[in-house]
């Protein structure tokens, strides 16, 4: 049994990481578009800028990391393969997007409709993205 493989986990993540960015980009910018012009003009809020893209990106990329590394962790017990990948997607997306989604409707910032839509895309964006970035890593 190896230890982690940190350079393809840093390679298999900037693949996860591009999943997971067009998924974000998608989501945001089309799909859930007229929602978050809504929330933008109910909070008195500027236009998504340039600055906000840049650092969502990059963040973006930090996630599809961090979910190559818990694949690359969590393999040695579960095994290579896609059934690891969509448990470390599944991680990830109730840590991350779910955890914040729900949240953030429980308090009343964002509307149901718009947030389960977005919870339920981003779980599909999630095991696509580790599964993507599992295929790019091995120790």
């Amino acid at each position: 049994m190896g230890g982690i493989n940190l350079g393809r986990v840093i390679g298999g993540g900037i693949v996860a990481g591009i999943v997971y960015n067009v998924g974000e980009a998608i989501l945001n910018l089309v799909v859930l578009a007229a929602d978050t012009e809504a929330l933008q003009k109910k909070f008195n809020l500027p236009p998504i800028g340039g600055d906000f893209i840049l650092k969502a990106t990059l963040f973006m990329f930090f996630v599809g990391i961090l979910n190559v590394f818990l694949y690359a962790a969590i393999r040695p017990r579960f095994g290579a393969g896609v059934r690891t990948a969509v448990i470390a997607g599944l991680i990830v997306w109730a840590l991350s997007f779910l955890y914040l989604s729900l949240f953030n409707m429980w308090l009343g910032l964002f509307p149901m409709g718009p947030t389960l839509v977005g919870v339920g895309w981003e779980l599909v964006e999630a095991v696509l993205a580790s599964i993507a970035g599992a295929w790019a890593y091995r120790e």
